[in-house]
């Protein structure tokens, strides 16, 4: 079931990836103290905040409930709800043991106006991704049911296309079944995802990727694995209740 937001005329959501925190909140991983990078940077967020929060996988590198709990912790005062998604670092299990309470939310479909936003699951048995065929069907049946007016988003942890770098070895490994999905449905506007640390945005087969920073580290497009510390990056998201409005979605690549 959808999580049906109040009409206004456009939305303003953030998405943050690729956390990664372990369940000390002064741990290290390459350079950056993870929990002190996403501490932060909500604290420069709450004052003024969304209509929605997306978290897009990878939370936790040491895959410790404690580690979630951390999150849990940070969020607690905030008012908007934050929706998540598991990367290949997560246990969903634990996700949902660790944010049972406002304003954390299961649902993996978000309704603005004309928007349908779509979470989807990509994690398996590997770090690349997975999209098998119950997946598949599953988001064939929900894009079934919306209006022939209705422009879908769609939002996962893994990269469908190739980044030229390291990163390809843990790509979505049924990314051709997704592309087929998108390519059959003109509804389906753009895909945004996490798992590259790496900023960036293109048009590629009439759909627009865009591929959201870290808060942690970030990765070099380079063959061989190389994190750089930096301050912590995350996306804005402006949809325009109209989806067929001029710029009626559009983005910032902001750091904290």
């Amino acid at each position: 079931m959808a999580v049906v937001f109040a009409n206004q005329d456009s939305y303003r959501l953030l998405q943050i990836s690729d956390c990664h925190l372990l369940a000390e909140p002064d741990g290290w991983f390459y350079g950056v103290q993870p929990y002190r990078q996403l501490e932060l940077l909500l604290s420069q967020l709450q004052t003024n905040q969304p209509d929605a929060v997306i978290l897009t996988g990878d939370l936790t590198q040491d895959h410790s409930l404690a580690s979630y709990q951390l999150i849990a912790q940070l969020f607690c005062d905030w008012s908007c709800p934050v929706f998540y998604l598991p990367g290949n670092h997560d246990d969903l299990a634990l996700m949902q043991q660790a944010f049972v309470s406002a304003p954390f939310n299961a649902q993996t479909e978000l309704s603005l106006g004309d928007w349908r936003l779509c979470l989807l699951n990509s994690t398996g048995p590997t770090p690349a991704g997975y999209f098998g065929r119950a997946r598949q069907q599953q988001l064939q049946q929900q894009l079934a049911t919306y209006q022939p007016e209705a422009a879908v988003w769609l939002f996962c942890h893994h990269h469908i296309s190739a980044m030229g770098s390291f990163i390809d070895e843990h790509i979505q490994l049924d990314a051709a079944a997704l592309w087929q999905i998108i390519s059959s449905d003109l509804r389906i506007k753009g895909l945004a995802h996490g798992h590259c640390h790496y900023a960036y945005a293109k048009q590629l087969q009439g759909l627009q990727l865009v591929g959201c920073p870290a808060s942690s580290v970030q990765f070099l497009l380079t063959p061989d694995y190389q994190p750089v510390a930096a301050r912590p990056g995350y996306i804005e998201w402006i949809f325009n209740a109209n989806a067929a409005a001029d710029n009626a979605v559009h983005w910032h690549f902001l750091e904290g």
